[in-house]
């Protein structure tokens, strides 16, 4: 498991569950995401999220987009 404040550079398919969002990653598990900005046009696509970790499920993302 990686440590709070590691760099997150990974895939998989942004979900959206309620008010939340989630990356469903490719190597298992997801993450809740903080976002500053509402990706709806990438729900249940392949995508790239950049951030940090900020506890064991939950990443600050600094950015989403296609993969």
């Amino acid at each position: 498991m990686a440590a709070i404040g590691t760099r997150i550079d990974e895939t998989g398919t942004l979900i959206r569950d309620g008010g939340a969002f989630y990356l469903r990653r490719d190597a298992g598990g997801r993450y809740q995401l903080e976002l500053q900005r509402t990706p709806v046009d990438l729900v249940e696509k392949r995508v790239r999220l950049v951030g940090t970790l900020i506890d064991a499920a939950r990443v600050d993302a600094d950015g989403v987009a296609p993969a």
